[in-house]
């Protein structure tokens, strides 16, 4: 018989360049979209073209919060609901870097939701991935600001009796110039609008719809595959939709696509008409 060589040479991971491999395993959940999420947005910083040292990304606290630990590019894992006012000083301090914020629905749009609505008034130049599980994945299973109606948490044990924010709509209603979403399950389509978003001037706001099978699907007795399946059969994707028709009848129906793409001054270009007139 003839000897076997046991010894294997591993292939590099495509995006390794990108990837902190010494932080590896990461934390996140078996069954959990946001690696996938992850993924994506790697691809398009890698297809970008640009240096890398042209990129910064920010993250705050949560399940999401983790990715900015993850890349091997300058990154800053800030303090809960926060990551938006970190982004906005690393771009008024250096306009030329592309600055992505990485984090999760409850850090973005609950506790830090009023750094959201005005980052977006003011266009800030900047890129914000809100990874959307439904429900406060880290800190327990609460109940969170995007949990559908009825819909189980550790903290609302008979079901959510709130309606969930409309996200793009509350992107579009504060000012956002770009406004998408997707599922994790459309990891192509994220990749696409994270570059158009990287490619643009202007506050870009990308919603990305992750499975959270510890939480959220525990409490409502929905499996990982049970969201995938749902993703792929009850997803629409209508372009250029109206924000104000984009609720999530969750187990229903979700509306997908790329919603808004205007151009506006960003906040940079605004202030520096104002106290730079004589630099136009």
């Amino acid at each position: 018989m003839p000897s076997v060589n046991k010894t294997f040479q591993a292939d590099k991971h495509p995006l390794e360049d990108l990837l902190r491999v010494d932080r590896l395993p990461h934390i996140w959940c078996p069954g959990c979209g946001i690696g996938s999420v992850f993924s994506a947005c790697l691809r398009s910083i890698k297809n970008s073209g640009i240096d890398y040292n042209n990129f910064a990304m920010v993250s705050g606290i949560g399940c999401s919060g983790r990715g900015a630990g993850y890349i091997n590019i300058d990154s800053f894992h800030t303090t809960h609901g926060r990551a938006i006012p970190f982004a906005t000083g690393i771009k008024l301090a250096n306009p030329d870097i592309n600055v992505i914020v990485f984090s999760g629905d409850g850090d973005l749009c609950a506790i830090g939701g009023n750094h959201l609505i005005h980052a977006a008034r003011r266009n800030m130049d900047i890129t914000v991935i809100c990874v959307n599980n439904l429900i406060y994945g880290m800190t327990g299973g609460q109940v969170a600001a995007t949990t559908p109606h009825m819909y189980r948490s550790s903290t609302t044990a008979a079901g959510n009796p709130e309606s969930p924010f409309n996200l793009p709509l509350l992107a579009y209603a504060a000012g956002a110039t770009y406004i998408a979403r997707w599922t994790m399950l459309h990891s192509r389509d994220v990749s696409d609008a994270v570059s158009e978003a990287i490619g643009r001037k202007g506050f870009s706001f990308i919603e990305v719809l992750s499975p959270c099978p510890i939480n959220f699907g525990r409490r409502n007795k929905e499996k990982s595959l049970d969201t995938l399946r749902m993703y792929h059969e009850k997803s629409i994707i209508k372009n250029n939709a109206t924000p104000a028709e984009l609720d999530i009848e969750y187990g229903k129906s979700i509306v997908l696509g790329k919603f808004i793409d205007i151009q506006k001054p960003t906040y940079s270009e605004n202030y520096s008409r104002v106290h730079n007139p004589n630099d136009e």
